[in-house]
């Protein structure tokens, strides 16, 4: 081999990782080799030993450049903290599936099992560290609207989870585009968020022993009988309540109307004369 075609000990370090992310995302950790490894990259084992020290310091290179692109790519989207939280949400759903489009392989080696030897659990660390900086961001906004800032912590490991992992099942199903995924996923995140409760409530599940319901609409204990049953009812004397009483304001409109024309003018009532 001449030494024009010769790589130099940084690029054969660079194609070894990207071998090395090729490999880990088509068939995970466990199941590649560094015999596999050598070959893919036409060297011998001692080469792949002299630059990570084995499959472990390979996978971890691997990893912690994606767990950095990825992190940066999030955290980046979320600091715009004076710009409208929606335009915080679409940034960061699009930017997320912008860097699965494009580093597809990468994405694919972080949503993996990581091996044994990984302390840090790397994904679900990313996932964590993410978590944290969304809820800042909503803890300044529930303070804001005066809803309870000790369920934050909940509602950002719902935002995230929702979103990355929506992430993941697109990633192998591509049948719309970012833009579109992105839009849904800001659909049911944006307008859950904007008609949070400061104390919601089960309505039709979770009920206290005994069959009572503590939903703030209905606090009849139901005594015997099916509660299915009770429930129904109830369901069904809300909805014959609302039509009883957009048929009275019909009638009371109606009765207005047709006496309108009996009634004496402004004048008659206030005795002014022409």
């Amino acid at each position: 081999m001449s030494s024009t075609s010769r790589m130099t000990s940084y690029q054969r370090r660079e194609q070894l990782i990207r071998i090395g992310r090729s490999l880990f995302a088509a068939k995970g950790y466990e199941a590649v080799s560094v015999e596999e490894i050598a070959a893919a990259a036409k060297v011998s084992k001692p080469i792949v030993y002299e630059h990570f020290g084995g499959k472990e310091g390979l996978y971890a290179v691997v990893v912690d450049r994606e767990m950095r692109a990825l992190t940066d790519t999030l955290i980046n989207a979320l600091s715009h903290e004076d710009e409208h939280p929606r335009q915080i949400v679409e940034r960061t759903a699009l930017e997320l599936l912008t860097y699965i489009e494009n580093n597809a392989e990468g994405f694919q080696v972080l949503v993996r099992d990581s091996p044994s030897t990984d302390p840090a659990g790397s994904f679900n660390s990313l996932l964590g560290d993410i978590s944290l900086r969304v809820e800042e961001i909503l803890g300044k906004a529930f303070k804001k609207h005066h809803l309870p800032v000790k369920f934050t912590p909940y509602y950002a490991q719902m935002l995230v989870g929702m979103t990355v992992f929506t992430g993941q099942y697109w990633a192998g199903h591509p049948k719309i585009s970012k833009e579109q995924l992105a839009a849904h996923i800001v659909n049911l995140a944006w307008y859950g968020l904007s008609r949070l409760e400061a104390k919601p409530e089960l309505r039709f599940e979770g009920k206290e022993s005994g069959g009572e319901r503590h939903d703030g609409l209905l606090q009849t204990a139901h005594s015997g009988g099916d509660t299915d049953d009770a429930d129904d009812a109830d369901g069904t004397a809300e909805c014959h309540n609302a039509d009883m009483d957009d048929a009275q304001a019909t009638d009371e409109t109606a009765q207005k109307q047709a006496a309108a024309p009996d009634e004496p003018d402004e004048d008659t009532i206030t005795g002014t004369t022409d």
